[in-house]
């Protein structure tokens, strides 16, 4: 049977696998998988298990959903997360020896965060947020019985909101305890002005290791992320001698010695331009020892696809032996997984190359670990990865699918470097259209990035196959910004947008210019969140392209300041401040897309959540407003409050094809016509 061109309406057989969990016997790999109901126009998430010989089971039912399992030390049950006990979601038991999952926890209204596991099985350590009383299910029920309008929404702190999680107000997140034998929680400890904690439990059971902020004024103060003991009794001690920037991923090491965590000293640096480094410090405090001082890698980089969950937060896992600890960051395009020595330091790469490697925790052996693999023209699948082999190569052991990649036509990205100024050399991919035909020459897309800390890479892109699907070379790079090279590529642009990083995007806009198969005149660009606001920032410097799309975009870096939630820091990342000092304002206004405007005559598509709290939709209605002022084609498309910032990743399943469609006509209107 012949192979089709892949479409959009083939998202709605995708199978998304995550979170992998090895067994404590190492028998088997714990996951998560989602699918689209498209009946429902929803995500259905399970829980599944596959073992060895890639026998895979369904372990959970219903539509709750099922997420975050993790298993208990002895293996004999499952703890995950459900939110089938509406409207609270809660932590549920499976018992692995057969029968159906009991509901764990009753907590109020609320949102669960991480949970783990004590080493001896008994208790449960987990965050929890309750509700904010005025937007409980049963309030709002309450209000409609009466005819009450909406409440207000009072903040008196600056952390009140985050894209994703929407409104929180006052209410934080704080760590709890839960007694599995009963069921019982207990507040434990809350002493973090933000809303996020990360912890790990002792070897003994009897301790906690936290991390949060030690700032009182997080937005404002430079970064002071510090580790606590917490015993279970609440009562903590900091640890001594550690110094301040921001900390993550605390584990402690299995023989009780060492507590380790991933960390940046610079204090300066809120947007993580610096390497984030791997750190040991002894339990009982101490001086704190970097143990990838000379590796140029940042271990907290995160990789971009439509098709997998993106994540920041880094990978840090102890071997049982307590020697060495496993690293799993993105490096120059792919996520690759090495080992560090706990006493010589030094990063040792044992799986690289081009594809995505995403582990999970190492086997209580410590012989195995699961991982989730993918590459561009495969999407995620349940791999497992046998650290006692000579030569470590993960053995895929789901195929979920396979049945459709089997039915489709792909293109294969082509890998590239292109040179740029002050010698730099800027990776580049491209794909050419499906039915590519020599010699001829085709309309092109290039695609920028966001973050712009983070970076494109070796994976799979639902978004890029469609366009060249559709008969376009689409062209993709990492700019000076992007993660996965060395600290000095990303830290070129900190707080200097369109500058070197528009060095890079002219560099390779030349390069695919000149490429045989491309109409040079038939170019379009487009981008998503940084990438929105390079878009703009080409579009108001140059006419080489005939069409544009900004997508969840920055414009005005003087009213974004003060408008995401993530608002910016004082002098820190960017100089000044969006009020005050006219000469500092001015500065962030001139490395605002929206100043040179008035240069625009490029027909532009603006897509823009209305619920995107990381890039306010008012971005996007500055830059409508003023193409419409000045009478250039522009068309706004703006999805729905439900709607968050990362919507083309994980929005609505019918949002995400009516967003691929608009972007579909758009570039079919303005580059398959002759010019």
């Amino acid at each position: 049977m012949p192979k089709r061109p892949i479409t959009p309406d083939d998202l709605l057989r995708f199978h998304f696998v995550g979170d992998p969990q090895i067994s404590p016997d190492g028998t088997r790999v714990l996951f998560v998988k989602k699918h689209v109901d498209a009946a429902k126009n929803k995500y259905v998430s399970h829980l599944y298990s596959v073992d060895r010989d890639g026998r895979a089971t369904q372990l959970t039912q219903g539509a709750g959903g099922a997420g975050n399992p993790r298993w208990s030390p002895d293996g004999g049950h499952v703890a995950f997360l459900s939110g089938r006990d509406k409207p609270a979601g809660q932590i549920y038991l499976l018992p692995m020896g057969g029968g159906e999952a009991r509901k764990l926890t009753a907590f109020p209204e609320g949102s669960v965060g991480s949970i783990a596991w004590s080493p001896d099985g008994a208790k449960i350590a987990c965050t929890f947020r309750e509700q904010h009383p005025d937007w409980t299910e049963a309030a709002k029920k309450e209000r409609e019985a009466k005819g009450a309008g909406t409440p207000p929404r009072v903040m008196d702190d600056l952390w009140y909101r985050l894209d994703g999680d929407g409104y929180f107000m006052g209410q934080r997140h704080a760590v709890y305890i839960v007694d599995v034998a009963t069921g019982e929680h207990r507040l434990l400890y809350n002493a973090s002005a933000l809303d996020s904690y990360d912890f790990d439990w002792s070897p003994d059971s009897k301790e906690l290791a936290i991390i949060h902020t030690a700032n009182k004024r997080p937005f404002s103060d430079p970064a002071n992320d510090q580790i606590y003991r917490v015993d279970l009794d609440g009562k903590a001690w900091k640890l001594d001698g550690l110094p301040k920037g921001d900390k993550s991923n605390v584990r402690w090491s299995p023989d009780g010695k060492t507590i380790a965590y991933l960390g940046n000293v610079d204090e300066e640096d809120p947007w993580g331009v610096r390497n984030t480094r791997l750190w040991k410090v002894p339990a009982e405090g101490g001086e704190a020892t970097c143990l990838t001082p000379e590796d140029d890698v940042c271990l907290t980089t995160g990789t971009i696809s439509d098709a997998k969950e993106v994540s920041y937060s880094g990978y840090l896992r102890w071997a049982p032996d307590s020697t060495k600890l496993y690293v799993n960051p993105g490096v120059q395009g792919g996520v690759w997984f090495g080992d560090v020595d706990a006493r010589l330091g030094g990063i040792r790469w044992l799986v690289q190359g081009n594809e995505c490697f995403e582990a999970g925790p190492v086997s209580r052996d410590g012989r195995a670990v699961g991982m989730v693999v993918s590459d561009p023209t495969r999407l995620g699948e349940i791999a497992w990865l046998d650290l006692t082999e000579e030569r470590l190569v993960p053995e895929r052991l789901t195929a979920f699918n396979k049945p459709l990649l089997d039915e489709l036509k792909l293109s294969e990205p082509e890998e590239f470097w292109v040179e740029s100024t002050d010698g730099t050399k800027v990776h580049t991919w491209v794909m050419k259209p499906v039915d590519y035909l020599a010699p001829k020459r085709y309309p092109a897309v290039l695609e920028i990035h966001g973050g712009p800390h983070t970076q494109y890479g070796w994976t799979f892109f639902h978004e890029f196959q469609v366009l060249a699907a559709q008969g376009y070379v689409v062209v993709y790079s990492n700019p000076r910004g992007s993660k996965g090279y060395s600290e000095a590529h990303c830290a070129a642009i900190k707080g200097d947008w369109g500058n070197k990083d528009w060095d890079d995007v002219q560099a390779v806009t030349r390069f695919a210019q000149h490429l045989s198969y491309v109409h040079p005149g038939q170019m379009g660009v487009m981008g998503g969140s940084y990438g929105g606001y390079m878009t703009n920032w080409v579009i108001g410097h140059t006419k080489d392209f005939r069409a544009a799309i900004t997508d969840r975009c920055v414009s005005n870096m003087v009213s974004m300041g003060g408008s995401s939630d993530f608002p910016f820091n004082k002098d820190g990342y960017f100089k000044g401040v969006c009020w005050g000092d006219l000469e500092k304002i001015r500065e962030l206004w001139r490395q605002s897309p929206l100043a040179y405007f008035e240069n625009v005559t490029t027909p532009t598509l603006i897509i823009h959540s209305e619920g995107d709290l990381r890039c306010n939709i008012e971005q996007s209605e500055q830059v409508f407003t003023a193409l419409q002022m000045q009478g250039v084609e522009s068309r706004f498309v703006r999805y729905p409050v439900e709607t968050f910032h990362g919507m083309s990743r994980n929005g609505p399943p019918d949002l995400r094809l009516h967003r691929l469609g608009e972007i579909l006509r758009w570039w079919e209107r303005h580059l398959k016509t002759s010019a």
